[in-house]
């Protein structure tokens, strides 16, 4: 178990603590500021083109028919998550900015390529997976930015034209031209998928960068002791736990089949790093994304840990049952 947990500890995984060790140390200042931005606004374009591009439309007519499995993901995913997000932001003893974090957190879609990866682990429906984690990132293009437009205003200075130019110039627009663009460069996509999985990862860290410099100028470190980190995790390990155990309860009181029930726990109960880091990147103030993407990056290696133990026991009790 302990071997699993420490394969978990990857290569991009030590990037970004990396990233965000050198961000603390070397944070970008004067001059700097503006190049290191304007670099990772183009990150941030380049990334959504990418997901555009590698998104199938046969993914999505076929996801249609599976509509109670997709509606119930998509459920947990969007209301049932901020529900939870906005109680856990009510705690007393919560600092402004980790609970303003851990809200962000829950308004964002799930995950695809870890999602699809468990799902198959545990001998879940694939296919639906790739549906299912496909519509929720499709979604949160236009769901994410309005949940925080409705429930953070007051985080991110309000919701104004500005903002909304913003995420049509850099998220939407983008993700769409890809889209359109996919019959022509969808083959190039495909085979350089490892090439451009690195481009994905070295963009978040570019945007890690940019973010936790800013913060760190601002006096991040300064506002935030050790143990406020402590119970940052504690409470990321707590939403984990019951987002996971009403996921599986809901695949059961819905009658889901045990391969669409594990879809669901897998898709339904994953936040998207990927996602979360270039949207706080455009809907929050460059002082405040990094205090605001602390919940997402705890968050994210914790279910990447929990998955990694529950999909082979779950495999393994659909192997006992085959036999």
């Amino acid at each position: 178990m302990i071997r699993r947990v420490f394969r978990l500890l990857d290569p991009f995984v030590l990037a970004l603590i990396g990233t965000v060790i050198l961000a603390s140390l070397l944070p970008a200042r004067g001059a700097w500021v503006p190049v290191v931005d304007r670099v990772a606004d183009a990150g941030i374009v380049l990334l959504f083109f990418l997901h555009g591009a590698k998104l199938s439309r046969e993914a999505i007519v076929a996801g249609a028919r599976n509509w109670r499995l997709h509606l119930a993901t998509l459920a947990v995913t969007f209301a049932l998550f901020p529900l939870l997000g906005a109680g856990f932001g009510a705690i007393p003893f919560l600092p402004p900015e980790f609970a303003a974090g851990l809200l962000f957190l829950t308004l964002l879609p799930s995950t695809v390529q870890s999602s699809i990866a468990f799902t198959a682990i545990a001998r879940g429906n694939v296919a639906a997976a790739v549906c299912a984690a496909s519509f929720s990132n499709l979604l949160g293009i236009f769901l994410t930015p309005a949940l925080v437009a409705l429930l953070m205003g007051g985080s991110t200075g309000g919701f104004s034209w500005t903002s909304a130019e913003t995420i049509v110039l850099q998220l939407l627009l983008p993700f769409v031209t890809g889209h359109l663009l996919r019959p022509w460069i969808g083959g190039f996509v495909t085979r350089n998928k490892a090439w451009l999985g690195r481009v994905d990862r070295s963009t978040i860290l570019l945007v890690v960068y940019s973010a936790f410099g800013a913060a760190v100028v601002e006096g991040l470190w300064q506002r935030i002791a050790p143990g406020s980190l402590l119970v940052l995790a504690a409470l990321c390990l707590v939403l984990l736990a019951i987002i996971m155990g009403l996921t599986w309860a809901l695949g059961r009181m819905m009658g889901l089949s045990r391969e669409d029930a594990v879809v669901l726990l897998f898709c339904g109960s994953k936040k998207s790093l990927a996602s979360g880091v270039p949207m706080a990147g455009v809907l929050f103030p460059a002082a405040q994304v990094g205090i605001i993407l602390l919940p997402v990056m705890v968050f994210h290696q914790l279910q990447l840990i929990a998955c990694a133990l529950i999909a082979p026991k779950l495999a393994g009790r659909a192997e006992e049952a085959d036999e």
